[in-house]
């Protein structure tokens, strides 16, 4: 957790008036609907529309895009963000991939879910986002990701990404992070990717998720240094 808290604190700095709310974030359960409403509710300094832990869409391109290239037979592509916050993942990804794509944002937070349906439509004088290519799709719902059900049926995903939601889950216990998992895997095709991104030591991530994904193959490559850090891409992968 001492890598966590590092996360936090640097993105506290980068956060200007949100200061205060994640610099406590290292003391409190990560995993309390409630806490996120509230520092998703903090004011956003001049133009800066989204919020990212760990790093950004910029960032993750470089992995994503190669991905969905492999999946467009699917036409187009589904992708499911978890746990998606005000992140820039999902419109960066409708907003830059050249190809067809249709993305799904879920979060259990509504003032989060209620921003990015804000930023998608151009509220507040924003101008609306524009898809990277005319039959791309982008949609935000509220959803718990330990309770997919209501988002979609299993098998439906080419794509499913988690960016620290696994983190925060797991700070209520594991129970809970297998639960996330197992509900990602559910909705994700036989041929699918599951992609979870953390700043978590390998040693300690991989026996979980190896543990929680039988049957898939589970891999891990490491991704940065960014803003000193080293993250890391924990890649879920059915057959072929």
């Amino acid at each position: 957790m001492a890598a966590l808290r590092r996360t936090l604190h640097l993105a506290s700095l980068a956060a200007g008036t949100r200061r205060t709310v994640a610099g406590s974030l290292a003391g409190s359960c990560l995993a309390d609907r409630s806490l996120w409403d509230k520092l998703h509710a903090q004011p956003r300094q001049g133009s800066v529309r989204t919020f990212d832990w760990f790093f950004g869409y910029e960032e993750a391109q470089g992995l994503l895009l190669p991905l969905l290239e492999k999946s467009w037979a699917a036409c187009p592509p589904r992708v499911l963000d978890v746990g998606c916050g005000t992140s820039s993942l999902c419109p960066g990804l409708y907003t830059t991939c050249p190809h067809p794509v249709d993305v799904l944002g879920v979060d259990f937070s509504p003032v989060a879910v209620a921003h990015m349906n804000s930023l998608l439509e151009g509220g507040q004088g924003q101008t609306p986002l524009c898809p990277g290519h005319p039959e791309s799709s982008l949609h935000f719902m509220q959803a718990d990701g330990q309770n997919l059900q209501p988002v979609a049926s299993s098998g439906f995903f080419q794509l499913v990404l988690d960016k620290g939601t696994w983190d925060a889950v797991a700070r209520g216990g594991l129970p809970g992070a297998y639960q996330l998992l197992a509900e990602c895997l559910r909705v994700l095709s036989p041929q699918g990717t599951l992609i979870q991104f953390s700043d978590e030591d390998p040693d300690v991530r991989l026996p979980c998720l190896e543990k929680g994904s039988q049957g898939w193959t589970v891999t891990v490559q490491e991704l940065g240094p960014f803003r000193g850090i080293t993250y890391f891409a924990y890649v879920v992968q059915g057959s072929d």
